[in-house]
């Protein structure tokens, strides 16, 4: 049965921002190591390519928590550059997934936590003024061990103006925030909605390669991970990587995959307007991670490139991790299972057959 986890979906963001990390990640200790680092991670060595993507990790607490259960590259959940309201609770609702989730499905939430666990999440990347959180990322990043590393990660905020030019100012502004808390890696998130041709920046190619190459012009050699949705078009993900992939350093796919999500009832399960969709993690996406990291694989490889590829999505086994190796991806994490499972990391680096 699963464990107590360490984000509670049953208490507000700000209970589990001021209370938490809950279960075993709120009383921890740091994983002993009896090796050397024998794995590297843009440029840094790791004991393991296993870590935490940004989502659950929501503040500095939660991130060294995880360093010390053996997750080896946790990413600090998204910021901004000035403080985001996060969405009304319930922000996490479970859903049943027969096998793999089809995109544009529409599901049925509750709280029932059981395996195969699939969730929806609902926050609208709430972020505290970067005041307090360059603070705690800078805290956060310099409580990792030789071995470890700590990632930040970021997004920009549309202006109430729509003007392009201020929308690209604050992504370098959000970059020259997080640089200077001295995060060795940094990660922006284009899986959000923008004022381009698409509802998500990954997918408007021309806007995503002003945004990379102006938050680089910022960043300079500090290496930069790009965070992706899910590509089906293939010839479109190669369109892309010729726009972007030359420019990042990483590629962290995927996200999650939209569902329409109803309660019991057959009504709106999240309150709010625009709630009604919402994007579902878990073991029922795993299919599509491991597709995403085969296709940058594979494309990376025709066009010469160079980026790491971060595979997530499904993660809840050491089989599962050595799928996602074996598909491709350099580096692999971990959200919704590792809540759960805050013992996963030690797991992985017991039993996996790709470290």
């Amino acid at each position: 049965m699963p464990s107590e986890p360490f984000y509670d979906p049953a208490k507000s963001y700000l209970d589990n921002f001021e209370r938490g990390p809950f279960g075993l990640f709120a009383n921890t200790s740091p994983t002993s190591q009896t090796t050397e680092p024998k794995h590297e991670f843009l440029g840094h060595p790791v004991f393991a390519p296993f870590g935490i993507p940004a989502g659950p990790l929501i503040n500095g607490k939660f991130v060294k928590a995880a360093l010390d259960m053996g997750f080896d590259i946790p990413v600090y959940k998204t910021v901004r550059t000035k403080k985001y309201a996060c969405h009304p609770w319930p922000n996490v609702l479970a859903v049943k997934v027969e096998g793999d989730l089809a995109p544009d499905r529409t599901l049925v939430a509750n709280e029932d936590y059981s395996e195969p666990l699939s969730i929806t999440n609902s926050f609208g990347v709430p972020s505290y003024d970067p005041e307090f959180w360059q603070r705690d990322m800078a805290d956060a990043a310099a409580y990792a061990r030789p071995g470890q590393v700590v990632v930040g990660s970021f997004q920009g905020t549309l202006p109430e103006n729509g003007r392009v030019a201020d929308y690209l100012a604050d992504f370098v502004l959000g970059a020259r925030l997080v640089k200077e808390t001295g995060v060795p890696v940094i990660e922006v998130n284009l899986s959000c909605p923008n004022e381009g041709t698409a509802n998500l920046l990954c997918f408007d190619i021309q806007r995503s390669r002003q945004v990379v190459e102006a938050i680089k012009d910022e960043i300079g050699g500090v290496p930069l991970v790009i965070k992706m949705a899910f590509y089906k078009d293939e010839k479109k993900l190669e369109e892309f990587l010729r726009e972007v992939g030359k420019t990042v350093d990483g590629i962290a796919a995927i996200n999650t995959i939209s569902a329409e999500i109803l309660d019991a009832d057959g009504k709106q399960a999240l309150p709010g307007e625009g709630r009604l969709r919402s994007g579902v993690c878990g073991s029922s996406v795993k299919w599509a991670g491991v597709a995403m990291a085969s296709k940058l694989a594979r494309i990376r490889g025709e066009l010469g490139q160079t980026f790491t590829i971060m595979g997530v999505g499904g993660v809840g086994s050491a089989a599962a991790f050595d799928e996602y190796r074996r598909a491709g991806a350099d580096v692999v994490m971990s959200a919704t299972a590792a809540m759960w499972h805050p013992d996963l990391a030690r797991e992985i680096k017991e039993q996996a057959h790709e470290l």
